[in-house]
This record gives C-alpha cells, sequence and structure tokens, in this order.
C-alpha cells in the first residue's frame, strides 16, 4: 500500500479486487467549555465622585418604587436636567450590587438604541445565553433579554442617558428573578418614560445641607480647608445647588486657592462666561463635559423635533425668565407666538407659528430636560435652574437679544393681572420674573423709552400693599429715568407721580405734595394746563392735600379739575364723571355731607346710564353714596345699598375679588351705624376669615378689617376680644407700615379707646400721648385727626383723675 505524502489512505478489500479511496480527514480540537465565574460584571460604571453624597431622600423614593415591583423587573428611570447627578446615583446602585454579591451587574451607556444592542449582544456571550451566536448583534440582544427573562440568578441592568425612548421601545428588560431589575437615567420626560410599568423618580439638585457638607468635604480631602468659610452656603445657593457646578468650582478653588467669598465674587461678575468658571481642566471628577455644554446638551436635538428650530429660540427667551418658575400661559400670548414666527417669510411659502406649536415648545423643552413644566396649573409652573438659564443667555446671539428681552417683557405684560389682590400669587411671580428681566436686561428695556413692564411693576406693589417696597421701587426709578432720559422727559415726570403716590400710600404725605406740586408744575409746563395728566397731577395733589388736613385747599383744586373736565370734555365723559367722584368725596371729608350726597347720587345715575348697573364703577359710586349716608345718619338706607351692593358684586365679580370684599366692610359698617351690632359682628368675623384667604394676613386691608371687627367686639361688650384684636392690628402696622404712618397711629387710638372703655386710663393716656405726638409731628395741629386725638386724651386724664392734665390739653396746651 502507498501512502502519499500529507495525506491518509484508507484501503478496503471489496471482493476479489482491491482499490485505493484517498480522503482528507477533518479533525475538530474540542476544548474543556470555559466555566462562567459569578458574579459577573459588565461595562464600566463611573468612578465614585470626590466628597460623595448619600442623597438619602432620592434614594428613599427609588428604594420605595423598587418595593413596589418584587416579582417583575422594576424600571426606575431617574429623570432630571444635566449636572444633577443622575448617573453617579445610578452608579453607586451599580458599585453596591457588585459588593453585595449580585450575580450579575451590567453598565450600558444608552444614549443611542446602537451601543445598547451592542452591549446586550456581548453580555449575551459572557453569559451563554441560548440561541446566541456571536453573528447577528440584534439576534444576539434578544437571546440576552429572553435569558434575563429566564433566569433565577440576581442581576442589575443599568441604562445610562437613555436618550432616544422611541427607539428604545422592545429594548427594555421584563421580567427575570425577584432580585432582577433595571436602573435607568434620562432627561427626557416623556410619557414613555413611564410606560411598560416603569416608574420615573425625579432627581433634583443637592440640597443645602448637601451642598454645604460636599463643599467642606471637597475642599478638606484636597488639603484646603481655608478655602471653605462663611460664604460657601451663598455660593451653593448661587449655583443653585447643582452637583456638576459644585464638582467644577471645587476643583477651580483648588487649583487658583480661591476660597468660597472670592469664588462667588467672581460669579456673580456676568463679564465672567461659564467657561472661565468652570474651565475643562476644573473637571476633577471626570464628568467628561463642560457645564454649559452639559446644561444644554439635548437642544440640539430638541432643536430637531417639531416645531422644528423653536427650542433654542425658546431657551433664549427663558433664559431671562426668574429661575424659580413663571406661568405656563406666558408661552401662549401673542408676543411669544410673534417672536417664534420673526423668522417665518411668507413670499417662500412659510407657515405663520400658531399657538399651539409656541406653547409645543415648552413641552418640547420640558420632554427634554431643559426645563421643569409641573402642568399643576401654579403661577411658577415653568421652572429653568439657573445655570442653565446663563448657559442659554450666553449661547443667544447678539442680534436675539433685544428681540427676546422685549417679548419677554411684553408676555409678561399679557399675562399680568388686571387686579393683583385677588391674584396676589401670580402678581408676586410676574414681579419677580419682571425683576430678574430688568436685572438681566435692563439694557435692552430702555430703547427708546422705559419699557411698559417697568411702570406696572411699582404699581403691583402698591396694588397688593407693599407700600414700603413701591417707594423704594419708585425712588430708583424715578432716579434712573432722570438719568437716562432727562429730568424733563415725560416718562421721568410719570415715575416721579407714581412715587408721590407712593409715598402718600405709605402714609408720608409731607414728602407727597411737594413731590406732586412739582408734577403738576413740569405737566403745566411742558403740556400745558388742559392736558388730561395735567388734570390728573391736580386731583393727585388735591388728594394729597385732604389726607393731610388741608381741606380748604383740597377742595378747590377738585372744583378746578371737575370744571376743567366738564369743559374740555363735556358733562358725560367718564373722566368728567370721576371728577365729580372725587369732588364729592372731598365734600364729604370736609365734613360737607350735604353738599357730597346730590354729586354722589348724580355719579351714581350717570355710570348705570353709561355703563350699566353692573359695572365696576358703577359698583363704586354706590359704595361711595352708601358712606355718605352712614354719615349723613340714613342708616336705613345706607343698610339696604349695603345689601344690594355686596350681592351685585359677588354675582358679577365673584366672591375672592378684592371689590366683594370691600362691600362686606360697607355692610359690616352699616351693620354698626344703624345699631345692629351682633349682625355687625357676624359680618365682621367672616370678613376677617375672607380677606386673611384673599389678601393675606399682611395686607393693609385686612388690618382694617381686623381693627373694625375689634370695635364691633368693644360694642357689643366683650372688651377682652376688643383689646386683643387692637393689639395685634397695632403691631402688624408697626411692622409692616412704620410707627409714622397715619393706619398706624390710628391703630394706637383705637386701643388707647378699648383701654380708656376697659377700665384702663393708665394704658389708655400713655398710648394717646404718643398718638398725639405722631399726629402733631406728621398731621400738624390743625388736622382734624390731631383735634380728635386731644379730646379724646383729655377724656383719659379724667378718667385717671389727672383733671388739671385734662384742662391744657382742651385748652391746646400739653400738659407738664
Amino acid at each position: 500500500m502507498n501512502v502519499a505524502a500529507g495525506g491518509d489512505v484508507v484501503a478496503s478489500a471489496i471482493g476479489d479486487g482491491a482499490s485505493v479511496v484517498n480522503r482528507y480527514e477533518v479533525h475538530h480540537h474540542h476544548h474543556a467549555p470555559e466555566v462562567i465565574s459569578w458574579p459577573m460584571r459588565i461595562g464600566t460604571p463611573p468612578v465614585p465622585p470626590s466628597a460623595a453624597q448619600p442623597r438619602q431622600a432620592v434614594r428613599q423614593r427609588i428604594d420605595a418604587a423598587r418595593r413596589l415591583g418584587r416579582t417583575v423587573v422594576l424600571t426606575q428611570v431617574l429623570s432630571g436636567g444635566g449636572g444633577v447627578g443622575k448617573s453617579q446615583l445610578a452608579a453607586a446602585y451599580a458599585r453596591e450590587a457588585m459588593v453585595t454579591g449580585t450575580d450579575l451587574v451590567v453598565w450600558v451607556p444608552a444614549a443611542e438604541v446602537r451601543d445598547v444592542i451592542l452591549a446586550y449582544a456581548r453580555a449575551a456571550a459572557r453569559v451563554r445565553a441560548p440561541g446566541a451566536t456571536g453573528e447577528e448583534p440584534e439576534q444576539d440582544a434578544r437571546c440576552f433579554l429572553d435569558w434575563l427573562a429566564a433566569t433565577n440568578r440576581s442581576w442589575l441592568v443599568v441604562l445610562d442617558d437613555v436618550g432616544d425612548l422611541t427607539a428604545m421601545s422592545g429594548w427594555w428588560p421584563s421580567g427575570g428573578s425577584d432580585e432582577g431589575w433595571v436602573l435607568a437615567t434620562t432627561r427626557r420626560r416623556d410619557a414613555a418614560v413611564t410606560g411598560g410599568g416603569r416608574r420615573m423618580v425625579e432627581v433634583g439638585v443637592f440640597t443645602p445641607r448637601e451642598s454645604d457638607a460636599y463643599l467642606s468635604t471637597r475642599l478638606t480631602e484636597a488639603d484646603c480647608p481655608q478655602l471653605f468659610d462663611a460664604e460657601s452656603g451663598a455660593l451653593a445657593e448661587a449655583l443653585g445647588h447643582l452637583p456638576l457646578a459644585l464638582s467644577h468650582a471645587a476643583a477651580y478653588m483648588v487649583d487658583m486657592g480661591e476660597s468660597c467669598e472670592g469664588y462667588l465674587r467672581l460669579f456673580r461678575d456676568r463679564s465672567t462666561g461659564l467657561a472661565r468658571l468652570f474651565p475643562a481642566h476644573a473637571d476633577g471628577d471626570g464628568y467628561g463635559r463642560a457645564v454649559d455644554v452639559t446644561l444644554l446638551l439635548n437642544l440640539a436635538a430638541a432643536d430637531s423635533h417639531p416645531p422644528v428650530g423653536l427650542a433654542s429660540p425658546g431657551m433664549y427667551l427663558a433664559g431671562l425668565l426668574a429661575p424659580a418658575g413663571h406661568p405656563e400661559s406666558f408661552w401662549a400670548t401673542t408676543p411669544v407666538v410673534a417672536y417664534f414666527g420673526r423668522d417665518r417669510d411668507p413670499a417662500k411659502g412659510d407657515e405663520p407659528v400658531t399657538t399651539a406649536q409656541a406653547r409645543d415648545v415648552l413641552s418640547l423643552l420640558n420632554r427634554y430636560g431643559l426645563l421643569t413644566w409641573q402642568k399643576d396649573g401654579s403661577p411658577d409652573a415653568v421652572q429653568v435652574h439657573a445655570l442653565t438659564a446663563r448657559a442659554a443667555r450666553e449661547h443667544t446671539p447678539p442680534q436675539v437679544g433685544t428681540d427676546a428681552a422685549y417679548t419677554a417683557a411684553d408676555a409678561l405684560l399679557a399675562v399680568w393681572p388686571r387686579l393683583d389682590a385677588p391674584e396676589s400669587g401670580l402678581a408676586a411671580v410676574l414681579r419677580a420674573n419682571a425683576s430678574t428681566l430688568r436685572d438681566l436686561a435692563e439694557a435692552h428695556l430702555w430703547r427708546p423709552e422705559p419699557h411698559e413692564v417697568l411702570f406696572t411693576t411699582g404699581n403691583s406693589l402698591s396694588d397688593v400693599g407693599l407700600y414700603t417696597a413701591a417707594v423704594d421701587y419708585w425712588r430708583a426709578f424715578a432716579d434712573a429715568c432722570a438719568d437716562a432720559l432727562g429730568p424733563d422727559h415725560l416718562d421721568t415726570i410719570r415715575a416721579r407721580a407714581h412715587l408721590a403716590s407712593s409715598y402718600r400710600n405709605a402714609g408720608r404725605t409731607t414728602e407727597a405734595i411737594p413731590l406732586e406740586e412739582a408734577v403738576l408744575a413740569d405737566r403745566e409746563r411742558l403740556l400745558g394746563p388742559d392736558h388730561p395728566d395735567t388734570l390728573a397731577a391736580r386731583a393727585n395733589l388735591a388728594h394729597s392735600y385732604w389726607q393731610a388736613g388741608r381741606t380748604d385747599e383740597a377742595v378747590p383744586l377738585e372744583e378746578s379739575v371737575l370744571a376743567d373736565r366738564r369743559r374740555l370734555l363735556g358733562p358725560d365723559h367718564l373722566d368728567t364723571i370721576r371728577a365729580r367722584a372725587h369732588l364729592a368725596s372731598s365734600y364729604r371729608n370736609a365734613g360737607r355731607t350735604t353738599e357730597a350726597i346730590p354729586l354722589e347720587e348724580a355719579v351714581l345715575a350717570d355710570r348705570e346710564r353709561l355703563l350699566g348697573p353692573d359695572h365696576p364703577d358703577t359698583f363704586t359710586a354706590r359704595a361711595n353714596l352708601v358712606f355718605s349716608y352712614r354719615l349723613a345718619g340714613r342708616m336705613e338706607e345706607a343698610v339696604v345699598f349695603s345689601e344690594r351692593l355686596l350681592d351685585d358684586r359677588e354675582r358679577v365679580l365673584g366672591s375672592d375679588h378684592p371689590d366683594t370684599l370691600r362691600a362686606r366692610v360697607h355692610l359690616a359698617s352699616s351693620y354698626w351705624n344703624a345699631g345692629r351690632t351682633a349682625e355687625a359682628v357676624v359680618q365682621g368675623e367672616s370678613n376677617r376669615v375672607e380677606s386673611e384667604r384673599v389678601l393675606g394676613p399682611d395686607h393693609p386691608d385686612t388690618h382694617t378689617i381686623r381693627a373694625n371687627l375689634a370695635v364691633y367686639y368693644q360694642e357689643a361688650g366683650r372688651s377682652g376680644d376688643a383689646i386683643a384684636l387692637h393689639e395685634d392690628v397695632l403691631a402688624d402696622r408697626q411692622r409692616s407700615l412704620g410707627p409714622d404712618h397715619p393706619d398706624t397711629l390710628t391703630a394706637q387710638a383705637n386701643l388707647a379707646d378699648s383701654y380708656r372703655k376697659g377700665g384702663r386710663p393708665d394704658d389708655a393716656v400713655r398710648l394717646e400721648e404718643t398718638v398725639l405726638a405722631g399726629r402733631l409731628r406728621v398731621l400738624g395741629a390743625d388736622h382734624p385727626d390731631t383735634h380728635r386725638v386731644r379730646t379724646h386724651l383729655a377724656a383719659s386724664y379724667r378718667q385717671a383723675g389727672r383733671a388739671d392734665d385734662a384742662v391744657a390739653v382742651d385748652e391746646g396746651r400739653m400738659p407738664r
């Protein structure tokens, strides 16, 4: 038998002959199967950051949600904006699972679904998933999901930074052992996040305590404890308690030897960009991206979704608003719709932007984690982190800045309520946003003249009773107008007129009057004596004269305003009728009630004829007439009118409107004046509850309502209740209005009266001496209120047995 080189020869005999067949044999060398080693780790989670915080509150929410899914895989989706530490939280769970012996821990970067599929395919090979061949990644990935669903081993799959929720459909693990679960992180807030039994846990920023602990630990670990100083809390607040920003800031401080105070000073300098505040070399914890890039990471993706291209301009707009929140209605205003459509060209066939699309921008920015929309209808429902807003501003193209600022101002005006008091929460939020806008983009709001939102903000402070704040606002604004526009510009004069009104509202009439006299002179010089603004200045001055007790000057001025408006506008013009109403009020305040009543009856008739019986101005005319009827002793008419007024205002304006509340006050006063004390007490107690609910406990109208109720208590023989309530009112007015405000002095006088009637003349004397000194200082010796206090003080002296002192006061002298 021949043997061929390199091959095997197999010979076989068949019958008598022999044949030779050449055949190559393939030898398979089967190695022993590789033993799978458990526990198994696939993928690499981020290393623990320096000074890691336990974040117990967030972890408790994660653990609570996990307990709800004991028998099936539970997907916790940690959702939140950039830099809040979602990945680090997930990594902490992964590391803990490794330490506690979980059989399989898989860390999957999930920004792109193809990366998820490849990670699953690699895992399939590692765990020897049945059916996995190593040839088709998608097939192997599905084999891995099948293995997870069938295995009895414990496992944790972390899907970090899930980007495309639609593409992830079908790639979420499910089933498996009681100990199998999925933890995912994402910036997205789509409804798809919580589909398929997944539970979302919102991850926010550090708590103030966590921020402080982080900075202290981080700087101490770097052997720089001296950099941690008293400004650490303010620095954390300025950084919005954002973990990413705190990490970069701490690294910068360590590198540069900068203290918390020094870094805070640098941060507050708006000329310092985020790139300098958070440089790449300060990424000590390996986040891998610049802070501004991280915060706006999803913006390009959001721009690519319908309505295409509007996410970026939306962020430029949001970046100018208060981080604490603004109303969602802002996004559906006409100015915002026009802003989004500014680059649309109908000549090129571009469709205009609709209100629905403008609102869709808000939804889009929320879905991509660029801002937060609570969807609860609250005034501050839409919030944006302060650093995200700053990053958006730094990326705003210069040519868009002015447009965005004016749009924001116009949109705030569009949602501002007509009356602030019944919507005080909304008004407060809008003032905060206007303040932020002014702080960030004031230069844009003065071209060519001050934007109306700047005036509305100041008026809002007065409308809700924040008189001291209004004075501060208008003083600064009037100075700014004078510097920017000159002293003779009409907006400068307008600002000074508002400052004078705020002085009057704050009880500082002696400061209001010279300013109003100057405003009147300027308007007469620049606009002429017959201009509406000149007539308004005369009316304002008359009101201040009356408040200062200078009735002899107030009444002729009101008569002049009425004559001028009748001559220029005619008897039926609403401004003429308003002037007639003001004159009637001046007559009433001067004690000329018999002259006031015919005027007020004519005003009521004119307004019913021209405006209708249900117009707010008609209601005001009826309320003024009620007041005059009471002063004239026409009590039954006052009660009937008061009851009708309350019914009408509740029907037309609703129960929570401030004018409805004032109608309740009129009714209680009418009951009291008519001797129906029990009804006055019941109505007064109801008024107190409603005022505290609608206006708040610190509103001046609430103080007045409580003071009235104390008077009713006194009349009803409830002296103890009256004194306690008067004392509360006095304390509140001293705190909110100051010691010299006329309302504070009135509260002191009311309390003294209750002391005297309650048999405490020495306490009454002590207070009334203070009140008299205040009236003399603020109002002068000839003001009617000053005379009234003298009379009460003399009565208290007599009750206390100090007859000589009483005589001295009666004679206009102060006692020894």
